[in-house]
């Protein structure tokens, strides 16, 4: 089709796509071009901005590497990730099933750790942390069997992959659940951090007046066949950014209750204050998939 003028440029370059063999490929490639070219027209995109634009996707690209996905960072500093979370699990993260972003952080093969184990692999000054969770059905019955992935960051705000005084795979451990779909683990309390902010979702932050803080929270990657892999984090109840996190990660279902004690610890090397946090998750009947690992 020979391009006549502005409005026929949409409908040759849905017409050129329109023999496609995948009709799932070719329903997303329609809706993203009827999108992104509706997009231009609305805000009469100038050229010197449509430059600036494939700029920043290059850099996206360019600041990627193993230890770091700034293509993730972007999409969950828009909501993007969270949105599409939200619309495919748990009834949109209003329920007990609520899953939440996998971030940018995840790692695969996280060393296997018996139940009541510690994840603390290198030294890691902050309040003792003692978690005990369950995994159910949604009838209520427990799950005995699941692989959960564990990892978060240290009280400095730091993973492990960012900070060259911890060692390999700290605060990160696979737990499998008991026969009461329970599993449970010593680490140390986490903390909210910022986000990287040296790439391009740094600059956008910065244009936009926006802090770049994630409340403090634990991450959970539960694994097992027959359910749908629950992908979720559980957010420290008193954190200040709660209201306001940097990539809307925090629903209701999410925010744990932490408790803090004074007195003496199950162990004596653990001094006050000290805490607790009791969870209980909830899996879907469904496909067990991993996801790809963002970061190696």
């Amino acid at each position: 089709m020979i391009i006549d003028d502005e409005s026929s440029v949409t409908p040759a370059v849905l017409a050129a796509m329109s023999g496609g063999k995948d009709p799932r490929l070719l329903q997303i490639a329609e809706a993203f071009t009827r999108h992104m070219h509706a997009f231009a027209r609305e805000v009469r995109l100038t050229e010197e901005e449509f430059e600036i634009g494939l700029d920043m996707l290059n850099r996206i690209g360019q600041t990627t590497n193993e230890a770091h996905n700034e293509a993730v960072l972007f999409s969950d500093t828009f909501g993007f990730s969270t949105l599409v979370c939200l619309m495919n699990n748990g009834a949109g993260g209003a329920t007990e099933t609520a899953a939440a972003l996998l971030g940018p952080f995840w790692r695969m093969h996280s060393p296997v750790t018996e139940n009541g184990g510690s994840i603390v692999r290198s030294q890691t000054p902050g309040p003792a942390l003692f978690a005990n969770l369950q995994i159910r059905d949604q009838q209520g019955k427990p799950i005995p069997g699941v692989e959960v992935d564990v990892w978060h960051s240290s009280p400095v705000g730091l993973y492990e992959n960012q900070d060259d005084r911890q060692a390999n795979m700290n605060l990160r451990g696979k737990f499998t659940t008991d026969a009461e779909g329970r599993f449970s683990f010593r680490s140390v309390k986490p903390a909210g951090y910022p986000i990287p902010t040296h790439g391009p979702v740094g600059d956008i932050l910065r244009e936009q007046d926006r802090h770049p803080y994630r409340p403090a929270h634990l991450h959970f990657l539960c694994y097992k066949p027959g359910f749908k892999t629950l992908v979720t984090q559980v957010f420290v109840d008193d954190d200040q950014y709660l209201e306001t996190d940097v990539v809307f990660g925090v629903t209701r279902a999410l925010v744990g209750d932490y408790q803090k004690h004074d007195g003496p610890a199950p162990t004596p090397d653990v001094q006050a204050p000290w805490y607790t946090l009791d969870y209980k998750f909830v899996m879907e009947a469904g496909e067990a998939k991993l996801p790809h690992p963002p970061i190696k």
